[in-house]
Order: structure tokens, then C-alpha cells, then sequence
């Protein structure tokens, strides 16, 4: 969801009132009540124009849509078996509705980082990564941040080798993540982890620590360690996209995250990311540039990794294109 859907969605809620707002928030997933939350918080005033145009919206756009089934989940189910036959009908039908379940691995995406690692904390690295390569990849950077820097090293390890989960490997935690993966032996392996989750996780770790996990990696496993590296997508990767690309994602991030972000940017990139803005907004950009004084380099990279976000988004969702360092395409 970009920043207008955020606000005209936050404007929403808050004009439905606490209770019917809760319930609401219910069916949403924790990082969307996360950005909804982060962006109420931040919300002052509203215009009486700006409510009613977004309620008139909303009406129209309810009025247009219909509820075509009633049990949505028996439909899904009805239809797989129909298609696929029950044994692979099987494979799909539990991922695809496990996300109303907020029990086990579910209810980790809604604890903070520090509580995750923990948690954790004493667990076999083999466990801890068949745990984590099912949260998203922010998250996960979030959580190794927390660990020692041994620890970072051997769970990536095991997350760029992970060829796939057994739920019975799970059933160490014991109460904490009971029933992660229900069914048991009728539960298939599921297609997790790997060289790609490892590369996005790295992406996202804070500085020195990539390096760090990588060199555990290299240790290891050279060639494990290189095609990590050539998965991986950097600030500086930037440069790599076309210009239609990179239009895509400015439209997408707001002007404050781009102005920091490009404070440690390098010459050329900063000049290829000004040279695809219209020239009043790059002259507002580099007017900018110059008035700010110094800033932390912690500063900077947090603002550099929430465009990596963006960018990591929209060529999950097909618009737009990354180079991986080698011939495949990064999506």
C-alpha cells in the first residue's frame, strides 16, 4: 500500500470509531497494523473535504463489489480437490489458509525483535532457521541483530542450505510454538529458505554485520558464500535499473527518505536518481542536499534499507526488474 492509500486508509478507521476500527484491525496482518498504527499516530488534523471524499470512495467502491461465496474457505478447498485431486490439493490447501491462524510461527510475526531473539536465543541454529525463513526478511535481520555475531553466522548458514522444513523439526520449542505447523507427517516439506532468503535477509542487516555473516558463510562454503553475494541487492544496485525503473520507486518513496538516503549515496548514483525526477523536483532535491549538515551513517543506511524495501516490493509484485549480479533476474 503507497503513503496515500496509508493515509486514506488511516482516515478510514479512525472515522469508524474504536470498536469497529478494532475490528478491523483484527483481519489485518501485523505489518499492516504496523504502518496503519505508524501512520494514525502521525496524522493531525483532517479536513471535513478530505473525510468525505475519502468515505464517498469508499462507498462507491464497496457498492461495486459483491460477495460472490459465503465460505470462502470451503470454496478454496472445494475447488483445489475438484482441479487437482485430494493428495495435491493437499499441498496448497493448508498454506493458502493458514493465515488466519495465529497460533506458533503466525504469532511471532506479531512480537517485536527483541522478543523473538529471546526466545530464541538457546535454540539449535538448525531450529532457529527452519523458524525464521518463515517470517519476512526485514524481520528476520531485525531479529539476528540481536543475536552475537557467531550465532548470525551459523543460522544463515543453515537458512542458504535449507532445502525445505519438516514440521517435526519444529517440535523442540515445545509450548512456545506448539502446533506450528499442525497435521504432522501430513504435512508436506515446504519450499523454504535457500540462497535467495539468505541474500534478502542479508540485505537488510545493519552495518558490518552482512560482512560478518558472510565471511561465516565463505568458511564454510566458498562458492555457498559467492552465489549468496551474487543475489544480493545493494543501495549502490540502484544504479543497475533502468530509468523507468527508478521512476517507479521514487513515485513510491517519500521525499524526506530519499533526501537522507542519498546524503551516502555515490556521486553517480545520486546523479542517475536526480536525472530521472522532473527538474523542479531535482532542484528542490539538491537544494536540500546542500542545507543538510552532517548525519550518522546509522541514519543514512536505515533510510537507504527502506528503499531496498520498496524496491524489494515492487519486483515481488512484477513492476519492476533486478539485476542479480548474474544472468537470472533478482524477483
Amino acid at each position: 500500500m503507497d503513503e496515500q492509500g496509508l493515509n486514506d486508509a488511516a482516515i478510514m478507521l479512525m472515522s469508524l470509531g474504536e470498536e469497529e476500527a478494532a475490528e478491523v484491525f483484527k483481519h489485518l496482518s501485523p505489518k499492516e497494523v504496523q504502518k496503519l498504527g505508524e501512520t494514525i499516530a502521525r496524522m493531525r488534523a483532517v479536513s471535513k473535504e478530505k473525510v468525505d471524499e475519502v468515505l464517498n470512495r469508499f462507498t462507491n467502491d464497496a457498492a461495486a463489489q459483491s460477495l460472490l461465496v459465503s465460505d470462502t474457505s470451503n470454496y478454496v478447498r472445494a475447488v483445489l480437490k475438484r482441479a487437482l485431486g485430494d493428495d495435491k490439493a493437499a499441498l496448497l490447501i493448508d498454506r493458502i489458509l493458514q493465515g488466519g491462524d495465529v497460533s506458533g510461527i503466525e504469532s511471532l510475526k506479531w512480537m517485536d525483535p527483541l522478543s523473538v531473539a529471546e526466545l530464541l536465543r538457546n535454540e539449535h541454529p538448525q531450529i532457529v532457521a527452519a523458524i525464521l525463513v518463515h517470517l519476512d526478511a526485514d524481520q528476520v535481520s531485525a531479529i539476528l541483530e540481536q543475536l552475537t555475531e557467531r550465532q548470525r553466522g551459523e543460522i544463515m548458514l543453515r537458512i542458504a542450505t535449507l532445502e525445505g522444513i519438516q514440521p517435526t523439526a519444529l517440535k523442540d520449542l515445545n509450548e512456545v510454538l506448539f502446533k506450528v505447523l499442525a497435521g504432522g507427517d501430513k504435512v508436506r516439506k515446504s519450499s523454504l529458505g535457500g540462497i535467495k532468503t539468505a541474500a534478502e535477509i542479508i540485505n537488510l542487516m545493519g552495518s558490518g554485520m552482512d560482512a560478518a555473516v558472510l565471511d561465516t558463510i565463505r568458511e564454510h562454503d566458498m562458492d555457498l558464500a559467492q552465489k549468496i553475494m551474487d543475489k544480493m541487492f545493494v543501495f549502490d544496485d540502484l544504479n543497475k535499473l533502468d530509468g523507468r525503473a527508478i521512476q517507479t520507486v521514487l513515485r513510491e518513496v517519500a521525499s524526506e527518505t530519499l533526501v537522507v538516503a542519498l546524503k551516502g549515496a555515490q556521486p553517480d548514483l545520486r546523479e542517475r536518481i536526480l536525472s530521472n525526477m522532473s527538474s523542479r523536483a531535482a532542484e528542490a532535491m539538491r537544494e536540500d542536499l546542500e542545507s543538510r549538515g552532517p548525519m550518522r551513517l546509522s541514519e543514512v543506511e536505515a533510510q537507504q534499507k527502506e528503499i531496498l524495501k520498496t524496491v524489494r516490493r515492487l519486483a515481488d509484485e512484477g513492476q519492476i526488474a533486478l539485476s542479480g549480479g548474474g544472468d537470472d533476474a533478482f524477483v
